[in-house]
Protein backbone atom coordinates (compact mmCIF):
# COMPACT_ATOMS: atom_id res chain seq x y z
CA UNK A 1 0.00 0.00 0.00
CA UNK A 2 1.07 3.79 -1.05
CA UNK A 3 2.78 5.38 2.05
CA UNK A 4 0.30 8.01 1.78
CA UNK A 5 -2.93 5.42 1.58
CA UNK A 6 -5.57 7.11 -0.89
CA UNK A 7 -3.90 10.11 -1.22
CA UNK A 8 -1.31 8.21 -3.76
CA UNK A 9 -3.26 6.33 -6.78
CA UNK A 10 -2.12 2.71 -7.30
CA UNK A 11 -2.04 3.66 -10.67
CA UNK A 12 -0.05 7.21 -10.29
CA UNK A 13 2.37 4.71 -8.26
CA UNK A 14 2.44 2.44 -10.48
CA UNK A 15 3.77 5.03 -13.47
CA UNK A 16 6.37 6.63 -11.10
CA UNK A 17 7.72 3.30 -10.87
CA UNK A 18 7.67 2.56 -14.42
CA UNK A 19 9.18 6.29 -14.89
CA UNK A 20 12.00 5.45 -12.95
CA UNK A 21 12.62 1.85 -13.99
CA UNK A 22 15.76 2.87 -15.84
CA UNK A 23 17.39 4.90 -12.88
CA UNK A 24 16.76 2.14 -10.39
CA UNK A 25 18.29 -0.65 -12.73
CA UNK A 26 21.09 1.39 -13.39
CA UNK A 27 21.39 2.51 -10.01
CA UNK A 28 21.03 -1.26 -8.33
CA UNK A 29 23.19 -2.77 -11.31
CA UNK A 30 26.35 -0.64 -10.40
CA UNK A 31 25.77 -0.90 -6.43
CA UNK A 32 26.09 -4.80 -7.00
CA UNK A 33 28.46 -4.80 -8.44
CA UNK A 34 30.29 -2.63 -5.68
CA UNK A 35 29.39 -5.19 -2.88
CA UNK A 36 29.90 -8.36 -4.69
CA UNK A 37 31.55 -10.55 -2.01
CA UNK A 38 31.88 -7.60 0.49
CA UNK A 39 29.93 -8.90 3.84
CA UNK A 40 30.25 -5.01 5.23
CA UNK A 41 30.46 -1.71 4.90
CA UNK A 42 34.31 -0.57 4.66
CA UNK A 43 35.77 2.24 3.37
CA UNK A 44 35.65 0.44 -0.29
CA UNK A 45 32.15 -0.19 -0.32
CA UNK A 46 31.68 3.41 0.50
CA UNK A 47 34.37 4.79 -1.72
CA UNK A 48 32.46 3.08 -4.91
CA UNK A 49 29.23 4.11 -3.50
CA UNK A 50 30.06 7.83 -3.71
CA UNK A 51 31.23 7.00 -7.25
CA UNK A 52 27.98 5.24 -8.16
CA UNK A 53 26.05 8.18 -6.36
CA UNK A 54 28.04 11.18 -8.71
CA UNK A 55 27.77 8.45 -11.70
CA UNK A 56 23.81 9.02 -11.07
CA UNK A 57 24.01 12.81 -11.04
CA UNK A 58 23.09 12.69 -7.75
CA UNK A 59 26.16 15.79 -7.56
CA UNK A 60 28.70 15.86 -6.13
CA UNK A 61 27.71 18.19 -2.49
CA UNK A 62 24.98 16.18 -1.87
CA UNK A 63 26.94 12.80 -2.51
CA UNK A 64 28.97 13.75 0.45
CA UNK A 65 26.42 14.56 2.31
CA UNK A 66 24.50 10.93 2.09
CA UNK A 67 28.18 9.31 2.15
CA UNK A 68 28.76 11.50 5.40
CA UNK A 69 25.23 9.88 6.99
CA UNK A 70 26.19 6.74 6.02
CA UNK A 71 29.62 6.81 7.82
CA UNK A 72 28.16 8.67 10.99
CA UNK A 73 25.81 5.30 10.31
CA UNK A 74 28.55 2.41 10.60
CA UNK A 75 30.42 4.33 13.24
CA UNK A 76 27.06 4.29 15.57
CA UNK A 77 25.90 0.64 14.54
CA UNK A 78 29.99 -0.41 14.94
CA UNK A 79 28.98 -3.57 11.96
CA UNK A 80 26.55 -2.79 8.85
CA UNK A 81 26.02 -5.04 6.66
CA UNK A 82 26.05 -4.65 2.95
CA UNK A 83 22.49 -6.15 3.20
CA UNK A 84 20.99 -3.31 4.90
CA UNK A 85 22.83 -0.63 2.76
CA UNK A 86 19.43 -0.33 -0.13
CA UNK A 87 17.58 0.30 3.50
CA UNK A 88 19.72 3.04 5.16
CA UNK A 89 20.28 4.80 1.94
CA UNK A 90 16.57 5.03 1.31
CA UNK A 91 16.30 6.22 4.91
CA UNK A 92 18.84 9.00 4.19
CA UNK A 93 18.03 10.22 1.23
CA UNK A 94 14.47 10.61 2.07
CA UNK A 95 15.86 12.08 5.35
CA UNK A 96 17.76 14.40 2.90
CA UNK A 97 14.66 15.69 1.10
CA UNK A 98 13.02 16.01 4.12
CA UNK A 99 14.94 18.56 5.35
CA UNK A 100 14.89 20.72 2.24
CA UNK A 101 11.75 23.04 1.53
CA UNK A 102 9.87 20.14 -0.79
CA UNK A 103 6.91 19.50 1.28
CA UNK A 104 4.67 16.52 -0.80
CA UNK A 105 1.62 18.65 -2.30
CA UNK A 106 -1.79 17.47 -2.20
CA UNK A 107 -2.71 16.65 -6.51
CA UNK A 108 -2.92 19.70 -8.75
CA UNK A 109 -4.34 22.35 -5.36
CA UNK A 110 -3.63 25.72 -5.49
CA UNK A 111 -2.99 27.82 -2.41
CA UNK A 112 -5.59 28.22 -0.27
CA UNK A 113 -7.80 31.62 -0.92
CA UNK A 114 -5.55 32.42 -3.96
CA UNK A 115 -7.62 33.03 -6.95
CA UNK A 116 -6.65 33.20 -9.71
CA UNK A 117 -3.69 31.67 -8.91
CA UNK A 118 -0.78 33.10 -11.32
CA UNK A 119 1.82 31.52 -12.17
CA UNK A 120 4.68 31.91 -14.50
CA UNK A 121 6.71 29.45 -15.96
CA UNK A 122 10.93 29.46 -17.23
CA UNK A 123 13.57 27.05 -18.84
CA UNK A 124 15.23 26.68 -21.92
CA UNK A 125 13.86 25.31 -25.07
CA UNK A 126 13.82 21.74 -25.15
CA UNK A 127 13.11 21.25 -21.48
CA UNK A 128 9.72 19.99 -22.07
CA UNK A 129 8.25 23.63 -20.70
CA UNK A 130 5.22 24.23 -23.39
CA UNK A 131 4.46 20.73 -23.26
CA UNK A 132 4.70 20.79 -19.47
CA UNK A 133 2.20 24.14 -19.14
CA UNK A 134 -0.40 22.00 -21.68
CA UNK A 135 -0.05 19.05 -18.70
CA UNK A 136 -0.55 21.49 -16.02
CA UNK A 137 -3.45 22.73 -17.42
CA UNK A 138 -4.82 19.23 -18.25
CA UNK A 139 -4.62 18.22 -14.87
CA UNK A 140 -6.08 21.60 -13.13
CA UNK A 141 -8.50 21.22 -15.31
CA UNK A 142 -9.36 18.05 -14.57
CA UNK A 143 -9.77 18.49 -10.43
CA UNK A 144 -12.61 21.36 -11.76
CA UNK A 145 -10.41 24.42 -11.82
CA UNK A 146 -10.72 26.96 -15.19
CA UNK A 147 -7.56 27.75 -16.22
CA UNK A 148 -6.60 30.51 -19.07
CA UNK A 149 -2.78 30.53 -20.85
CA UNK A 150 -0.96 32.98 -21.77
CA UNK A 151 2.13 32.49 -24.53
CA UNK A 152 4.72 34.89 -23.71
CA UNK A 153 7.31 33.31 -25.19
CA UNK A 154 7.35 35.16 -28.26
CA UNK A 155 10.43 34.61 -29.90
CA UNK A 156 9.69 31.43 -30.83
CA UNK A 157 6.90 30.62 -33.34
CA UNK A 158 6.52 26.71 -32.06
CA UNK A 159 6.33 27.97 -28.75
CA UNK A 160 2.83 30.02 -29.38
CA UNK A 161 1.95 27.28 -31.81
CA UNK A 162 2.25 24.40 -29.63
CA UNK A 163 0.42 26.48 -26.75
CA UNK A 164 -2.00 27.46 -28.74
CA UNK A 165 -2.42 23.42 -29.85
CA UNK A 166 -2.43 22.51 -25.88
CA UNK A 167 -5.16 24.73 -25.44
CA UNK A 168 -7.43 23.44 -27.99
CA UNK A 169 -6.60 19.88 -27.16
CA UNK A 170 -7.71 20.73 -23.20
CA UNK A 171 -10.32 23.01 -23.94
CA UNK A 172 -8.99 26.26 -22.32
CA UNK A 173 -8.43 29.56 -23.59
CA UNK A 174 -4.90 31.31 -24.57
CA UNK A 175 -4.14 34.62 -25.15
CA UNK A 176 -1.35 34.82 -27.62
CA UNK A 177 -0.52 38.04 -29.84
CA UNK A 178 2.15 36.01 -32.34
CA UNK A 179 6.00 35.77 -32.42
CA UNK A 180 7.97 38.82 -31.92
CA UNK A 181 5.10 40.77 -29.73
CA UNK A 182 5.92 42.07 -26.26
CA UNK A 183 6.04 39.37 -23.85
CA UNK A 184 4.63 41.68 -21.67
CA UNK A 185 1.52 42.59 -23.57
CA UNK A 186 0.65 39.16 -23.47
CA UNK A 187 1.35 38.50 -20.07
CA UNK A 188 -0.92 41.45 -18.98
CA UNK A 189 -3.69 40.65 -21.24
CA UNK A 190 -3.64 37.19 -19.77
CA UNK A 191 -3.81 38.13 -16.57
CA UNK A 192 -6.76 40.53 -17.69
CA UNK A 193 -8.85 37.89 -19.39
CA UNK A 194 -8.39 35.07 -16.63
CA UNK A 195 -9.47 38.12 -14.19
CA UNK A 196 -12.62 38.89 -16.36
CA UNK A 197 -13.25 35.36 -16.73
CA UNK A 198 -13.19 34.20 -13.17
CA UNK A 199 -10.40 31.89 -13.72
CA UNK A 200 -8.94 29.76 -10.84
CA UNK A 201 -5.24 29.57 -12.61
CA UNK A 202 -3.22 31.77 -15.16
CA UNK A 203 -0.55 30.29 -16.58
CA UNK A 204 2.04 32.25 -18.32
CA UNK A 205 4.86 30.40 -20.74
CA UNK A 206 7.56 32.68 -21.09
CA UNK A 207 11.59 33.20 -21.36
CA UNK A 208 12.77 30.43 -23.66
CA UNK A 209 16.22 30.99 -23.78
CA UNK A 210 19.22 32.74 -21.77
CA UNK A 211 21.48 34.64 -23.71
CA UNK A 212 22.26 36.74 -20.88
CA UNK A 213 21.06 37.16 -17.48
CA UNK A 214 20.71 40.51 -17.82
CA UNK A 215 18.01 40.61 -20.44
CA UNK A 216 16.64 37.63 -18.83
CA UNK A 217 16.09 39.67 -15.60
CA UNK A 218 14.88 42.71 -17.62
CA UNK A 219 12.24 40.64 -19.73
CA UNK A 220 10.92 39.01 -16.66
CA UNK A 221 10.99 42.04 -14.16
CA UNK A 222 8.85 43.86 -16.75
CA UNK A 223 6.59 41.09 -16.62
CA UNK A 224 6.07 41.45 -13.28
CA UNK A 225 5.56 45.11 -13.30
CA UNK A 226 2.85 44.76 -16.03
CA UNK A 227 0.72 41.85 -14.34
CA UNK A 228 0.88 43.47 -11.26
CA UNK A 229 -1.21 46.60 -12.19
CA UNK A 230 -3.94 44.00 -12.64
CA UNK A 231 -3.12 41.64 -10.06
CA UNK A 232 -0.71 43.01 -6.89
CA UNK A 233 0.43 39.76 -5.73
CA UNK A 234 1.10 38.48 -9.31
CA UNK A 235 2.55 36.66 -9.85
CA UNK A 236 2.05 33.84 -6.98
CA UNK A 237 4.86 31.36 -8.15
CA UNK A 238 8.08 31.66 -10.63
CA UNK A 239 8.35 27.52 -11.81
CA UNK A 240 11.74 26.62 -13.81
CA UNK A 241 11.12 23.66 -15.61
CA UNK A 242 14.01 21.55 -16.06
CA UNK A 243 15.08 18.30 -18.36
CA UNK A 244 15.92 15.87 -15.71
CA UNK A 245 17.57 13.32 -18.30
CA UNK A 246 20.53 15.79 -18.81
CA UNK A 247 21.61 15.24 -15.73
CA UNK A 248 24.05 17.97 -14.21
CA UNK A 249 23.39 20.14 -17.21
CA UNK A 250 19.92 20.49 -15.67
CA UNK A 251 21.78 21.63 -12.49
CA UNK A 252 23.58 24.60 -14.26
CA UNK A 253 20.42 25.68 -15.89
CA UNK A 254 19.12 26.09 -12.17
CA UNK A 255 21.73 27.71 -11.04
CA UNK A 256 21.41 30.48 -13.87
CA UNK A 257 17.97 30.95 -13.85
CA UNK A 258 18.39 31.38 -9.49
CA UNK A 259 20.72 33.87 -10.50
CA UNK A 260 18.32 35.79 -13.08
CA UNK A 261 15.10 35.43 -11.05
CA UNK A 262 13.15 34.41 -7.96
CA UNK A 263 12.47 31.14 -8.49
CA UNK A 264 10.03 29.52 -6.11
CA UNK A 265 9.50 26.47 -7.83
CA UNK A 266 10.74 23.50 -10.09
CA UNK A 267 9.34 20.75 -12.53
CA UNK A 268 11.63 18.29 -13.12
CA UNK A 269 10.85 16.17 -16.72
CA UNK A 270 11.67 13.16 -18.82
CA UNK A 271 13.04 11.16 -16.07
CA UNK A 272 10.94 8.06 -17.94
CA UNK A 273 13.80 8.42 -20.88
CA UNK A 274 17.15 8.41 -18.48
CA UNK A 275 18.64 6.79 -16.00
CA UNK A 276 19.72 10.21 -14.53
CA UNK A 277 16.56 10.19 -11.41
CA UNK A 278 19.11 10.88 -8.91
CA UNK A 279 19.36 14.68 -10.41
CA UNK A 280 16.13 15.04 -8.65
CA UNK A 281 18.04 14.74 -5.48
CA UNK A 282 20.85 17.00 -5.81
CA UNK A 283 18.85 19.81 -7.33
CA UNK A 284 16.28 19.66 -4.17
CA UNK A 285 19.69 19.16 -1.89
CA UNK A 286 21.48 22.06 -3.69
CA UNK A 287 19.29 25.04 -4.41
CA UNK A 288 16.16 24.34 -1.30
CA UNK A 289 13.81 25.53 -3.79
CA UNK A 290 10.29 23.34 -3.73
CA UNK A 291 10.02 20.03 -6.51
CA UNK A 292 6.74 20.79 -7.26
CA UNK A 293 6.33 18.44 -10.12
CA UNK A 294 7.90 15.20 -12.14
CA UNK A 295 7.51 14.11 -15.62
CA UNK A 296 7.79 10.18 -15.77
CA UNK A 297 6.39 9.67 -19.25
CA UNK A 298 4.65 10.96 -22.10
CA UNK A 299 0.44 10.96 -21.16
CA UNK A 300 -0.69 13.48 -19.41
CA UNK A 301 -1.24 11.56 -16.12
CA UNK A 302 2.37 11.65 -16.04
CA UNK A 303 3.29 14.78 -14.87
CA UNK A 304 2.99 13.80 -11.32
CA UNK A 305 3.00 16.45 -7.88
CA UNK A 306 6.72 15.24 -6.20
CA UNK A 307 6.12 13.37 -3.32
CA UNK A 308 9.42 12.81 -1.48
CA UNK A 309 8.47 9.57 -0.22
CA UNK A 310 6.86 8.20 -3.25
CA UNK A 311 9.51 9.19 -5.09
CA UNK A 312 12.45 7.53 -2.92
CA UNK A 313 10.35 4.38 -2.24
CA UNK A 314 10.18 4.22 -6.33
CA UNK A 315 14.02 4.76 -6.33
CA UNK A 316 14.93 1.97 -3.93
CA UNK A 317 11.90 -0.71 -5.03
CA UNK A 318 13.46 -4.58 -5.80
Amino acid sequence: MSFFGNLFSKEKKESLDQGLQKSKESFFGKLGKAIAGKSTVDEEVLDNLEEILISSDVGVDTTLKIIQRIQARVARDKYLGTSELDAILKEEIAGLLSENNTSDLADFETPSGVKPYVLLVVGVNGVGKTTTIGKLSAQFKKKGKSVVLGAADTFRAAAVDQLKLWGERVGVPVVAKGMNTDPSAVAFEAVEKGVELGADVIIIDTAGRLHTKANLMQELSKIKRVIQKVLPDAPHDVMLVLDGSTGQNAAIQAREFTKATDVTCLAITKLDGTAKGGVVIGISDEFKIPVKYIGVGEKVEDLQTFNKQEFVDSLFKK
